[in-house]
């Protein structure tokens, strides 16, 4: 028993900690909106005559200005694109350099060098006039909270899917044919961080490519019906279970899997197999992750998407750890793969109307 409270004592307090990090994190950057914003990039030859402008009139001493570079900075660039669209600033207006100054925008160096100080003077007359502050305050905190909504949701989604269960049905049964319940315990909880670091990395991967560039309107937009798509295939898997694809492990994958599971003798060797599964595993689990990383590689800084990966996986692996724990307890495995066959259909109907809710939010710009 000692085992099993020092595992659960601190998923739980994982499960509590990550989110709980991330508002902090939200609330700090929704303190940000007091400030003027001076967006450049580096080696841009009008950026550099507003710079010389702010220096020789000694304009940084005098107003807010906070200066960010967005050619190589990511943050920044995400940054800039979340507050010109509050402000509805079309895609094609955008540019540097750009002044944000409250809702007042100033795009290019003659407009900046020639509205600067009326405007600024005007802003810092109005500065404490908090009720200006608030909707822009409120709106930044409902969009996190439908951004960390969509990554608990998604995570869930992937959490109940019949592949995993089957995968560690398999190997628990496996290990416990040697007669050792804690041997296949330790194999399961092994397996668990396997799979939860192999899902980390690759999603983590993923993400920065995604974030090399800033993510596009259309871009966001294939990820919301990429989401309709595979609630449609899903629902397809309850209506039609079986006829034509299934939005499942490859059937013809499905022996090589389970001779590489019979494979394992340790909890060693579960953990070493548990990311050469993973693999097996993308074809049937990769769509929520997909759409809540394309999420993330928009609408997130580095350090709250970290944070959000780190939460999706250990939601996405805690039903891995509770099974393992529930066969040491005694819980046949052979009954887990029985309830998890006749909840298949089921699985794919919740996984298909979530993910369709998904796309909606997505389509909509609710995220």
């Amino acid at each position: 028993m000692k085992i099993n409270k020092t595992i659960l004592k601190n998923l739980f307090a994982a499960f509590f900690i990550i989110p709980l990090v991330f508002v902090f994190a939200t609330v700090a950057r929704a303190q940000e909106n007091n400030k003027i914003y001076f967006f450049y990039g580096t080696g841009c030859p009008h950026c550099s005559q507003v710079e010389n402008f702010f220096e020789s009139e000694k304009l940084y001493d005098t107003y807010p200005i906070d200066k960010r570079e967005i050619y190589f900075n990511r943050d920044n660039t995400i940054l800039f694109n979340d507050i010109l669209d509050k402000l509805n600033i079309p895609n094609e207006e955008r540019g540097v350099p750009t002044v944000v100054i409250g809702d007042k925008v100033l795009v290019g160096d003659t407009p900046i060098i020639e509205n600067f100080k009326i405007s600024a003077n005007e802003f810092l007359q109005n500065i404490n006039k908090t009720e200006k502050a608030k909707p822009d305050a409120e709106s930044e905190t409902q969009k996190s909270n439908l951004t960390l909504a969509a990554v608990i949701i998604g995570s869930l989604v992937d959490a109940i899917n019949p592949c995993e269960f089957a995968v560690l049905i398999i190997l628990m049964t496996t290990i416990l044919a040697t007669g050792n319940p804690r041997k296949a315990l330790l194999a399961g909880l092994a397996f668990s961080v396997s799979i939860f670091i192999s899902y980390f990395l690759m999603g983590l991967g993923l993400y920065k490519a995604l974030s090399l560039g800033s993510i596009s309107g259309w871009f966001f937009q294939i990820v919301g019906w990429l989401a309709i798509l595979l609630g449609l295939f899903n629902l397809k898997d309850y209506f039609w279970y079986g006829k034509g694809f299934l939005m499942e492990v490859p059937l013809s994958w499905r022996p090589k899997l389970k001779n590489l599971i019979h494979s394992v003798t340790s909890p060693g060797g579960a953990f070493a197999i548990g990311f050469l599964v993973s693999l097996f595993l993308l074809p049937c689990t990769s769509g929520p992750y997909i759409v809540i990383l394309g999420m993330l590689a928009k609408n997130t800084f580095d350090i709250q998407a970290v944070l959000y990966l780190l939460l999706y996986n250990l939601i996405f692996v805690s039903p891995m750890i509770l099974i393992s724990l529930a066969v040491y307890k005694g819980f046949n495995p052979a009954k887990a793969e029985e309830i998890r066959q006749k909840r298949l259909k089921t699985l794919h109907l919740i996984t298909g109307i979530i993910m369709l809710a998904m796309g909606v939010v997505i389509l909509s710009g609710w995220i």
